[in-house]
């Protein structure tokens, strides 16, 4: 299964530096540029394939000296060699595995963020604001830019709903997996005998989708303005800066309202609204895709809890993987990498198993 895959990209190489040593191709400049990026892309590949190619042939012909040859020295020399190339082929056999993984094409985007308060009241909006804080400043650790593109404040310091941009390289395929309900353990500041609630936020993290991506008609849209407000219902500004867009053929919602104009307020809610379309488009056709998305990590499903912060104990468990870390306060200081990091092992290792 993995030679007739590893026979075909070889092939496909092959083709594809004799079309470019065609005069009349290598002339056309689209169809040449196209070429040479497209074996740009699996020379890295067919260099690993060769690889593992050239060490199944040398333990073919290590094998054969053993099983024939006279010469003790030449089978020891040959049997030694063996020894080293069964040991050097899986490795190898996993580094192709693993350039095989098809590519996300939407690792290269930018993030759309949303965050919300869950169960737990006024305790569940602190915690979102503590979320909001954790991935703003591992963003500020990446050299990520993050703008706040609407925002409803709690009275007390924490947050009822956040959407931000986090623009920077990268930023999609670390923040990824961070969708779902991350759950708090922890005594409220308001809680007099000390007992420990437990309270929820939920995160999204969207690909942020461009106009290429996804053409949104403008038929199918209302749009409506009002007068910001802030917390407690205080007005914020007397003009009708705010936006709220509807969706008409899905119901979705969108509304903007941190700026005070409102030209920008539509913009940032055309990219949020942009945003969602492109991900439920992505989401279906995973679906149709043999349903790709409950062979990733956990079912990738927004309402299971993923994640649990746990105050007394210092810790944060990622449910999905069965990891705990106990530095709890340099996680929500945005140090976030070792939880990244094993997700995208866990992930990788997952799509192994249909290679």
């Amino acid at each position: 299964m993995l030679l007739e895959k590893l026979e075909e990209i070889e092939k496909k190489y092959d083709e594809l530096s004799r079309l470019l040593s065609d005069p009349a191709v290598f002339s056309d400049v689209s169809k040449s540029t196209r070429y040479l990026k497209e074996q740009a892309e699996l020379s890295g590949l067919v260099e690993k394939i060769r690889e593992y190619k050239k060490i199944l042939s040398d333990m073919r012909e290590a094998q054969e000296i053993i099983d024939s040859s006279n010469d003790n020295g030449l089978k020891e020399l040959a049997e030694e060699e063996l020894v080293a190339l069964k040991e050097r082929l899986p490795v190898v056999e996993n580094e192709l595995k693993r350039m095989l993984i098809p590519k996300d094409p939407r690792d290269t985007k930018n993030v759309i963020l949303e965050i919300r308060a869950g169960t737990g009241g006024e305790e569940a909006s602190l915690f979102a604001g503590d979320l909001f804080r954790m991935y703003s400043r591992y963003a500020e650790s990446k050299g990520w830019k993050v703008e706040v593109l609407d925002i409803n404040p709690t009275g007390v310091g924490g947050i009822k709903e956040v959407i931000a941009s986090i623009r920077g390289e990268g930023a999609y395929s670390r923040l990824k997996y961070e969708s779902g309900t991350h759950r708090v353990q922890r005594v409220p500041v308001t809680e007099a005998s000390g007992r420990i609630h437990t309270s929820t936020a939920t995160v999204a993290v969207l690909p942020e989708a461009e106009e290429v991506d996804l053409k949104i008609d403008e038929k199918d849209l209302r749009i409506d303005t009002f007068c910001a407000s802030g917390p407690g219902g205080q007005g914020v500004n007397t003009t009708y800066s705010a936006v709220r867009i509807v969706h008409i053929p899905t119901g979705m919602i969108v509304q903007c309202q941190d700026s005070r104009s409102q030209i920008k307020n539509k913009e940032r809610a055309l990219k949020v609204l942009r945003s969602r379309l492109y991900e439920l488009e992505m989401q279906r056709q995973e679906e149709e895709r043999a349903k790709e998305r409950r062979s990733q990590v956990g079912t990738g499903e927004r309402s299971e809890k993923i994640r649990t912060y746990n105050f007394p104990q210092n810790r944060v468990t990622d449910h999905r993987i069965n990891l705990t870390l106990h530095k709890l306060s340099s996680v929500l200081d945005g140090e976030l990498d070792e939880i990244i990091e094993n997700l995208i092992a866990y992930y990788q290792a997952e799509k192994l198993k249909d290679i």
